[in-house]
Protein backbone atom coordinates (compact mmCIF):
# COMPACT_ATOMS: atom_id res chain seq x y z
CA UNK A 1 0.00 0.00 0.00
CA UNK A 2 1.83 3.14 -0.90
CA UNK A 3 1.97 6.24 1.43
CA UNK A 4 2.20 9.28 -0.03
CA UNK A 5 4.20 11.73 2.20
CA UNK A 6 3.12 14.79 0.23
CA UNK A 7 -0.59 16.54 1.13
CA UNK A 8 -2.50 15.44 -1.24
CA UNK A 9 -6.17 16.09 -1.66
CA UNK A 10 -9.00 14.41 -3.25
CA UNK A 11 -9.67 15.05 -6.94
CA UNK A 12 -13.36 15.19 -6.77
CA UNK A 13 -14.55 18.17 -8.21
CA UNK A 14 -18.40 18.03 -8.11
CA UNK A 15 -20.78 17.33 -5.58
CA UNK A 16 -20.51 14.00 -3.60
CA UNK A 17 -23.34 12.17 -1.75
CA UNK A 18 -21.88 11.05 1.49
CA UNK A 19 -23.93 7.85 2.47
CA UNK A 20 -23.23 5.80 6.25
CA UNK A 21 -24.64 2.80 6.74
CA UNK A 22 -23.96 0.05 9.39
CA UNK A 23 -25.93 -2.24 11.53
CA UNK A 24 -25.47 -3.68 15.40
CA UNK A 25 -25.28 -6.90 16.76
CA UNK A 26 -28.35 -6.15 19.59
CA UNK A 27 -28.43 -10.19 20.46
CA UNK A 28 -24.87 -11.63 19.76
CA UNK A 29 -26.19 -15.25 20.52
CA UNK A 30 -28.77 -14.99 17.29
CA UNK A 31 -25.42 -15.44 15.12
CA UNK A 32 -27.87 -16.61 11.97
CA UNK A 33 -29.81 -13.57 12.48
CA UNK A 34 -26.37 -10.91 12.15
CA UNK A 35 -24.60 -13.03 9.67
CA UNK A 36 -27.65 -13.39 7.32
CA UNK A 37 -27.07 -9.35 7.74
CA UNK A 38 -23.65 -8.54 7.59
CA UNK A 39 -23.23 -11.19 4.65
CA UNK A 40 -25.49 -8.84 2.60
CA UNK A 41 -23.43 -5.95 1.89
CA UNK A 42 -20.29 -7.96 0.61
CA UNK A 43 -22.81 -8.93 -2.17
CA UNK A 44 -23.92 -5.17 -3.02
CA UNK A 45 -20.47 -4.33 -3.14
CA UNK A 46 -19.41 -6.65 -5.82
CA UNK A 47 -22.35 -5.70 -7.70
CA UNK A 48 -21.77 -2.15 -7.14
CA UNK A 49 -18.31 -2.32 -8.23
CA UNK A 50 -18.97 -4.41 -10.82
CA UNK A 51 -21.54 -1.91 -12.52
CA UNK A 52 -20.00 1.90 -11.81
CA UNK A 53 -22.04 3.65 -13.67
CA UNK A 54 -24.53 3.09 -10.51
CA UNK A 55 -22.86 5.69 -9.37
CA UNK A 56 -21.10 4.58 -6.19
CA UNK A 57 -17.21 5.71 -5.98
CA UNK A 58 -16.08 3.86 -3.45
CA UNK A 59 -16.21 2.63 0.57
CA UNK A 60 -14.42 2.47 3.42
CA UNK A 61 -15.91 -0.17 6.26
CA UNK A 62 -15.13 -0.49 10.59
CA UNK A 63 -16.50 -3.74 11.97
CA UNK A 64 -17.48 -4.01 16.10
CA UNK A 65 -20.71 -3.97 17.64
CA UNK A 66 -22.02 -1.43 15.41
CA UNK A 67 -20.59 -1.46 11.94
CA UNK A 68 -19.91 1.48 9.70
CA UNK A 69 -19.24 1.52 5.86
CA UNK A 70 -18.75 4.91 4.99
CA UNK A 71 -19.32 4.92 0.80
CA UNK A 72 -18.96 7.75 -1.61
CA UNK A 73 -21.35 8.61 -4.65
CA UNK A 74 -21.73 10.64 -7.70
CA UNK A 75 -25.57 12.23 -6.68
CA UNK A 76 -28.32 11.70 -4.55
CA UNK A 77 -29.85 10.24 -7.68
CA UNK A 78 -27.27 7.53 -8.17
CA UNK A 79 -27.74 6.53 -4.50
CA UNK A 80 -31.63 6.33 -4.61
CA UNK A 81 -32.05 4.76 -8.06
CA UNK A 82 -30.12 2.16 -7.16
CA UNK A 83 -32.00 1.84 -3.49
CA UNK A 84 -35.04 0.78 -5.80
CA UNK A 85 -32.69 -1.02 -8.47
CA UNK A 86 -35.01 -4.42 -8.64
CA UNK A 87 -32.16 -5.97 -10.66
CA UNK A 88 -29.56 -5.17 -7.77
CA UNK A 89 -28.99 -7.07 -4.49
CA UNK A 90 -30.40 -3.71 -2.59
CA UNK A 91 -33.89 -4.78 -2.67
CA UNK A 92 -33.80 -8.35 -2.20
CA UNK A 93 -31.02 -8.18 1.13
CA UNK A 94 -33.92 -5.61 1.85
CA UNK A 95 -36.66 -7.69 2.20
CA UNK A 96 -34.99 -10.50 3.59
CA UNK A 97 -33.86 -8.69 6.58
CA UNK A 98 -37.25 -7.36 7.16
CA UNK A 99 -38.72 -10.97 6.66
CA UNK A 100 -36.00 -12.39 9.48
CA UNK A 101 -35.42 -9.62 11.93
CA UNK A 102 -38.16 -6.69 11.14
CA UNK A 103 -38.51 -5.21 14.28
CA UNK A 104 -37.93 -8.38 16.51
CA UNK A 105 -34.74 -6.57 17.58
CA UNK A 106 -32.23 -9.08 16.81
CA UNK A 107 -30.00 -6.41 14.62
CA UNK A 108 -30.48 -3.03 13.89
CA UNK A 109 -29.81 -1.47 10.68
CA UNK A 110 -29.16 2.25 10.28
CA UNK A 111 -28.22 4.57 7.54
CA UNK A 112 -27.02 8.62 7.09
CA UNK A 113 -27.34 10.44 3.80
CA UNK A 114 -25.64 13.39 3.24
CA UNK A 115 -25.45 15.53 0.12
CA UNK A 116 -21.64 17.58 0.16
CA UNK A 117 -22.03 20.22 -2.74
CA UNK A 118 -18.92 21.66 -4.37
CA UNK A 119 -17.53 23.97 -2.19
CA UNK A 120 -18.96 22.40 1.39
CA UNK A 121 -16.00 20.24 1.63
CA UNK A 122 -12.71 19.66 1.20
CA UNK A 123 -10.05 16.84 1.93
CA UNK A 124 -6.10 16.46 3.12
CA UNK A 125 -4.37 13.41 3.78
CA UNK A 126 -0.41 13.40 4.78
CA UNK A 127 1.44 10.28 5.51
CA UNK A 128 -1.49 8.35 4.18
CA UNK A 129 -2.34 5.97 1.52
CA UNK A 130 -5.55 6.72 -0.44
CA UNK A 131 -8.02 6.88 1.71
CA UNK A 132 -11.64 8.49 2.08
CA UNK A 133 -12.97 10.46 -0.88
CA UNK A 134 -9.06 10.47 -1.81
CA UNK A 135 -9.87 7.09 -2.42
CA UNK A 136 -12.69 6.61 -3.82
CA UNK A 137 -12.44 9.90 -6.61
CA UNK A 138 -8.45 9.80 -6.88
CA UNK A 139 -5.73 12.10 -5.45
CA UNK A 140 -4.05 14.76 -6.54
CA UNK A 141 -1.40 16.76 -4.51
CA UNK A 142 -2.69 19.45 -2.44
CA UNK A 143 -0.49 22.24 -4.11
CA UNK A 144 -1.29 25.92 -5.29
CA UNK A 145 -5.00 26.89 -4.16
CA UNK A 146 -5.46 23.56 -2.79
CA UNK A 147 -2.31 23.80 -0.48
CA UNK A 148 -4.94 25.41 2.48
CA UNK A 149 -8.53 24.33 3.49
CA UNK A 150 -9.58 27.94 2.61
CA UNK A 151 -8.17 27.18 -0.89
CA UNK A 152 -9.55 23.95 -1.34
CA UNK A 153 -13.35 25.10 -0.45
CA UNK A 154 -12.61 27.49 -2.89
CA UNK A 155 -11.32 30.74 -2.35
CA UNK A 156 -12.58 32.38 -4.41
CA UNK A 157 -15.97 32.05 -3.46
CA UNK A 158 -15.43 31.72 0.31
CA UNK A 159 -12.94 35.06 0.25
CA UNK A 160 -16.26 38.01 0.45
CA UNK A 161 -17.28 35.57 3.99
CA UNK A 162 -13.63 35.30 4.92
CA UNK A 163 -13.04 39.41 4.41
CA UNK A 164 -16.29 40.16 6.11
CA UNK A 165 -15.76 37.63 9.31
CA UNK A 166 -12.64 38.92 9.64
CA UNK A 167 -13.42 43.03 10.15
CA UNK A 168 -16.00 41.97 12.59
CA UNK A 169 -15.13 42.99 16.06
CA UNK A 170 -15.32 40.56 18.63
CA UNK A 171 -18.23 40.29 21.21
CA UNK A 172 -17.42 41.59 24.49
CA UNK A 173 -17.62 39.73 27.33
CA UNK A 174 -20.21 39.99 29.46
CA UNK A 175 -19.53 41.95 32.58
Amino acid sequence: MTTYDQRMTSAADGDVVVFLIGMRVNRWWKPWQWLRTALAMPRMLRGLAQHPELGMLGSEAYFGRTTLMVSYWKSMDHLLTYAKLRSAEHLPAWRAFNQSVGTNGDVGIWHETYRARLGDYETVYLNMPAFGLGKAAGLREATGHRVSAVGRLGAPRNAAASAASATREPAKAAE
